[in-house]
């Protein structure tokens, strides 16, 4: 758990591929969003009725399978509601009725607690992080020392490559990465510590990146199996 006013973020690991699931508490109304909903529902049931956490948002980061694998059940129980930018659901078309459809630079209003949704291509058209404070929900844009993959359906490395540049000149070196999976030697990260260490925020050019992440860094591994990620 990562304690900050007024809010507390909860964080589960679930499922093969080391998914971070977060539950952002709202301490002053009880209100409580459940961040990429996946693989074991009951364990992120559980953790909230043991912390007594009303769940009545569920926030997208974006549509891959293992980020969304939950949504339905998680629905099914709580009557939450969903979140997720409108460029994510056209791309996956899905849920493109709904009344809480964003665009990046909205703010999602949970309780006192204001969440700024960022949109981030690249991994996919909408992706989206999350920022509360000094802490970015980052999906799988940014890995700690990693970036997600660019050649899946949807992934655009020269997207990726001014996401990422907009994310270092942007957010201050105290932001607090926490990423979508535990891919990394540490759970989470600041941003200075990923300004300095982390390869994919070390090119000058968009055409050295792409080589970089299509060809000399495009391993499987961790980041999964083509049709998961």
């Amino acid at each position: 758990m990562i304690i900050g006013l007024p809010n507390n973020i909860y964080c589960l690991e679930l499922g093969s591929m080391g998914n971070f699931i977060y539950l952002i508490h709202d301490r002053c109304s009880n209100r409580t969003a459940v961040v990429d909903p996946a693989w074991d529902v009951s364990s992120i049931i559980a953790l909230s009725e043991q912390h007594s956490l009303e769940i009545t948002d569920i926030l997208l980061t974006h549509s891959h399978y293992d980020h969304i694998n939950g949504v339905e059940v998680l629905l099914n129980h709580s009557d939450a509601q969903l979140h997720l930018l409108k460029a994510e659901a056209e791309f996956w078309d899905s849920y493109l009725d709904l009344p809480t459809l964003h665009e990046g630079g909205d703010f999602i209003k949970l309780g006192k607690t204001n969440i700024e949704i960022l949109h981030t291509p690249g991994h996919t058209p909408g992706s989206a992080c999350y920022r509360l404070g000094n802490k970015l929900l980052t999906g799988d844009t940014l890995f700690v020392f990693g970036c997600g993959r660019c050649d899946l359906k949807g992934g655009d490395p020269e997207r990726m490559y001014y996401t990422l540049r907009r994310l270092c000149e942007h957010l201050p070196g105290d932001t607090v990465i926490m990423p979508g999976h535990n891919y990394g030697i540490i759970p989470n990260s600041t941003m200075a510590e990923q300004i300095s260490g982390n390869p994919f925020l070390h090119f000058d050019n968009c055409p050295d990146f792409v080589e970089y992440r299509m060809r000399l860094n495009n391993r499987e591994e961790p980041y999964g199996p083509e049709t998961s990620t």
